[in-house]
């Protein structure tokens, strides 16, 4: 059997450099590497935008130790960019010519324009969103603003602002205060006010964005059980809590990690003022950005299918899963959601579809055996490489694939974040239903039927006949309520004629 050749891409970044290798398996991305190394570049500007003898040391280092394992990748599977600070920096040339060399590659110095393309590619390919996006990037140097539909960006705006530098010009001496959080939030929203019009004409259905200060939002908010949704309430939140220390140093936040902490404030500040300025309510942490926009263009065919689709249908035939049987679980999930839909606060959003891809994996651990399956399978997922997927959304499909039959384990629904927990009950029910109402495995025998939920009950009206033909399904949906106590639901069954 031959092997997979590899794909590697290295993103010269302005606070962090980073290194990703992958290789194409039954048609989805495997990870094979990831290597990221604090380089801050961008610190070492000075007043001329001259990289110091230090960062430029810094860098060159990095990439020395990335050259060794470009070695046996073909040229034609490497991409390599650099982005703000070598757009800034007077002397990029000289650190992209000894760079070149040290890594026997070419370098692709990207203009800002260029890299919020990349990252809006990233986004397209690995999230499940509506199609009209804004998408914001915060980088060390720069941040990027893009709005778009598909794959395609309508509008693209690099900003000369970013978490390094806005650290170096508003917080250089590592002292939090009032006033100095509301320079750079000025500053912020002085370069943003400009481009704000253009955005909102085009328009957009939702908000995403991967870089480190969201990501470190987003670990705040896994620390308190909340959903990684951020929100403006929540970075106001934030802002309070962040200003009541006066030194980088002495700053306790629960989830915040202490490799955040020199970057956080001009981060944060930089956001709030994208919040205020193009009036955003909330945001959705997004699994891909440059790296993945690079990667996925590179890889074939990669917008012929959508990665998430992808990675599920990699796992479903390396674990052969009865493909049939999760169409039949999905079609039975979709008409119990649309039949009950007017009675909850629930709509097809991104969490609907986190949930037919979970009917997709419950099955995965019956490959090792039907005995504590369901464990077996939450395992699997719980450390598969999972491209597309975030890891608030890794741990609700961990979640149903335990608890989508047999005793229910609240913990593990309070334990995950991507979906808020009365939906996440709601949509557990729905499930647990459908897959009941599918044991016999056939479509032949599935009947009409109705559903109404009020009251924390879901009524069933089922044919008499059937009922009399599936004694083994009634009875298990009546033993079901025995389980569902644990959610606060109730199952009732109605014959029809």
């Amino acid at each position: 059997m031959t092997t997979s050749p590899l794909y590697a891409v290295i993103d010269l970044g302005s606070n962090s450099f980073h290194m990703l290798i992958t290789r194409l398996v039954e048609d989805s991305v495997q990870v094979v590497d990831k290597v990221k190394r604090k380089v801050r570049l961008a610190s070492g500007l000075d007043e001329k935008n001259k990289l110091d003898d230090a960062a430029f040391a810094r860098g060159l280092e990095c990439l020395s130790f990335f050259a060794e394992r470009l070695q046996d990748i073909p040229a034609e599977n490497i991409r390599i960019v650099a982005t703000a600070t070598l757009r800034i920096a007077t002397n990029s040339n000289e650190f992209i010519t000894q760079a070149n060399r040290i890594l026997g590659q070419e370098i692709s110095l990207l203009s800002g324009e260029q890299e919020a393309e990349q990252i809006y590619l990233g986004v397209a390919h690995t999230c499940c969103s509506a199609d009209h996006r804004l998408v914001i990037d915060i980088g060390g140097a720069s941040t990027e603003i893009i709005v778009g539909n598909g794959f395609e960006a309508q509008k693209v705006t690099s900003l000369n602002m970013g978490c390094v530098t806005f650290n170096n010009q508003f917080f250089n001496n590592n002292q939090l205060s009032l006033d100095n959080f509301h320079d750079a939030l000025s500053a912020a929203k002085k370069l943003l006010h400009p481009i704000v019009c253009d955005y909102q004409t085009i328009g957009w259905q939702s908000v995403l964005g991967g870089s480190g200060t969201m990501q470190a939002l987003a670990e705040i908010l896994a620390a308190q059980h909340l959903p990684a949704i951020i929100s403006a309430n929540f970075l106001q939140d934030i802002k309070i809590q962040l200003l009541s220390y006066h030194e980088f140093d002495a700053i306790e936040i629960e989830g915040l990690s202490t490799e955040r902490l020199p970057v956080f404030a001009s981060g944060l500040a930089i956001l709030i003022a994208i919040f205020k300025c193009f009036n955003i309510k909330s945001l959705n942490l997004s699994s891909g950005a440059l790296r993945e926009g690079l990667l996925y263009e590179m890889l074939p065919n990669m917008r012929l299918v959508n990665i998430r689709q992808r990675t599920v249908s990699s796992l479903i035939h390396r674990f052969h899963i009865d493909e049939q049987h999760s169409a039949r679980v999905k079609n039975q999930v979709e008409y119990l959601f649309d039949q009950i839909t007017a009675s909850t606060t629930l709509t097809k959003n991104c969490s609907f579809y986190l949930l037919l891809n979970a009917c997709d994996l419950v099955e995965t651990g019956l490959l090792v055996e039907y005995k504590h399956h369901q464990k077996h399978g939450a395992y699997i997922i719980k450390h598969a490489d999972l491209p597309g997927f975030t890891h608030a959304e890794r741990k609700f499909l961990v979640a149903v694939i335990e608890l989508y039959k047999g005793k229910i384990d609240l913990d593990l629904l309070i334990s995950q974040t991507a979906v808020e927990f009365t939906a996440a009950k709601t949509l557990l029910l729905i499930l647990r239903v459908a897959v009941i109402l599918c044991h016999r495995r056939t479509d032949d025998v599935l009947p009409n039927y109705q559903a109404i939920f009020e009251k924390n009950n879901i009524t069933l009206f089922l044919p008499e006949q059937w009922l009399l033909n599936h004694p083994l399904i009634l009875d298990e949906l009546f033993q079901e309520n025995l389980h569902l106590e644990t959610l606060g639901f109730t199952i009732s069954i109605e014959g029809t004629s």
